[in-house]
């Protein structure tokens, strides 16, 4: 393949381009992946040329030859790929005029690499939201299984890093699902805002030939084509939506990584990751470090520097097509193989892990975890729930101070504080009765655990 005239615009310049400069400008080296996007597009922009009389079906049928056997050029690594090609798009059409001569020239008609790339990008992407949506899955699995095992079992809720009340340990697990669903949800909505083909928009203004873009909106998966061609070029709102779903994922791993790194530490003692999802210490032989957790909770940094890039890009771009967007797919493609890998470590790392019930329960009378079960008790005795926290907070208070639980307390000593009280007070007490005792819809308890837990089976036996 020679380079010669590989470039689309060179001859409207005097002399060749500085070799810094097309170092500078060449996207080569990362939009490369889009391959099989470009070629997709650029067959059903032939075939659209060819069924409004614009080349010829021998024509079509020599660009749809040669554009497959590039794809497979490419897909078996023996593609040349060369930066003085600039892009994909020029390099596959220099491949393809190379390959089957005149009717390569004729591909890019009625069409820019402004509505090209545009187009390439979308259908990168939704093949890219089915990928994370599946990584997304497989961890909700994972940590429906790991609650499944667990759904009698007790710990602490915190709120402000303090125990707050027990939980069914199932309950937390699956409170780590919920958010993830969530991130579901919302690639699931970029798709329909993915869901409109810029292609035939030009370079800003649409063409004067009779392009039908109907027909290649509906042959690519479109239901609708763009309204606005100087908007269709210029649009990237959907790639700013979709580094915004991976932020929103890359923190929602962060915070599990968060919760789990305390959790297997000595201090808490709650879980223990297996060995081989942790490192050691090159000094101190005794050490069991959660890595993988922490890399996940250091790499959403770098997801969060793709969304402010992406916004900054956008941000003072004047209208139609700016080659600042070239800069697009460095931050889209990073932020995606980062949420990628990172989904994949936390659903191996989930599955395995196992949490520590038994050790646990030796610290789980700390903390007065069944202080606001207590005050509930009072207020089903009909006192205002206001009052109840007063009497409940002064309990807690003077046990403090003597180091004992609410359920040590005597019942005459209950009743100094409220004649209300009566022997029954000791069913409610203790973090266990407490966590079977919840009866509210979504509550965390141990009856709810098990609804949740079938509940989410079904949803995702559909998927």
């Amino acid at each position: 393949m020679t380079n010669k005239a590989s470039r689309s615009w060179e001859k409207r310049l005097s002399g060749q381009p500085d070799q810094r400069m097309m170092e500078f400008v060449e996207s080569l080296s990362f939009d490369r992946r889009l391959y099989r996007y470009d070629i997709q597009g650029s067959i059903a922009h032939a075939r659209m040329l060819a069924s409004q009389g614009l080349i010829s079906k021998a024509e079509f049928r020599a660009i749809e030859k040669g554009l497959l056997e590039i794809g497979r050029q490419i897909e078996g690594g023996r593609f040349p790929f060369d930066k003085a090609h600039e892009d994909i798009h020029m390099a596959i059409e220099n491949a393809l005029i190379a390959r089957i001569g005149e009717p390569g020239k004729k591909l890019h008609t009625g069409r820019s690499r402004n509505d090209q790339v545009a187009t390439d990008i979308r259908l990168w992407m939704r093949d890219q939201i089915g990928v994370l949506q599946s990584r997304i899955t497989a961890l909700q699995k994972a940590l429906v299984d790991l609650a499944g095992r667990h759904t009698q079992d007790v710990m602490p809720a915190y709120t402000h890093v303090q125990r707050a009340q027990p939980v069914a340990i199932a309950a937390y697990v699956l409170s780590l699902a919920e958010p993830l669903e969530r991130d579901y949800l919302r690639l699931s909505h970029g798709l329909g805002l993915l869901d409109c083909s810029p292609l035939g928009s030009g370079a800003c203004a649409g063409s004067t030939l009779p392009i039908d873009r109907g027909q290649t909106a509906r042959e690519l998966g479109f239901t609708r084509v763009s309204a606005n061609s100087i908007d269709a070029v210029g649009d990237r709102d959907f790639a700013a939506e979709f580094i915004f779903d991976c932020a929103m994922i890359g923190m929602h791993l962060s915070r599990l990584a968060e919760d789990w790194i305390c959790f297997s530490s000595t201090e808490f003692g709650f879980i223990r990751i297996d060995d081989t999802f942790c490192t050691s210490s090159s000094m101190m032989p005794q050490k069991r470090n959660p890595d993988a957790l922490e890399l996940i909770r250091g790499k959403t940094a770098a997801i969060y520097g793709s969304l402010m890039a992406i916004l900054t890009l956008l941000k003072a771009l004047p209208s139609g097509y700016n080659r600042d967007l070239q800069e697009d797919k460095i931050h889209l493609f990073s932020c995606s193989d980062t949420v990628e890998a990172c989904l994949d470590m936390a659903a191996a790392v989930v599955a395995n892990t196992r949490f520590l019930p038994e050790r646990i329960a030796q610290g789980l009378d700390r903390g007065f975890l069944d202080a606001t079960a207590l005050a509930e008790y009072l207020v089903k005795k009909d006192l205002p729930f206001r009052q109840a926290h007063g009497i409940v907070g002064s309990l807690v208070a003077a046990c403090e101070k003597d180091g004992r639980r609410l359920m040590d307390l005597t019942l005459d000593q209950f009743k100094s504080a409220c004649d209300r009280i009566d022997q029954d007070v000791y069913d409610v007490l203790g973090p266990r009765n407490v966590a079977k005792a919840y009866c509210t819809e979504g509550a965390a308890g141990t009856q709810q655990a098990a609804k949740q837990i079938a509940a989410w089976k079904r949803r995702l036996s559909k998927r």
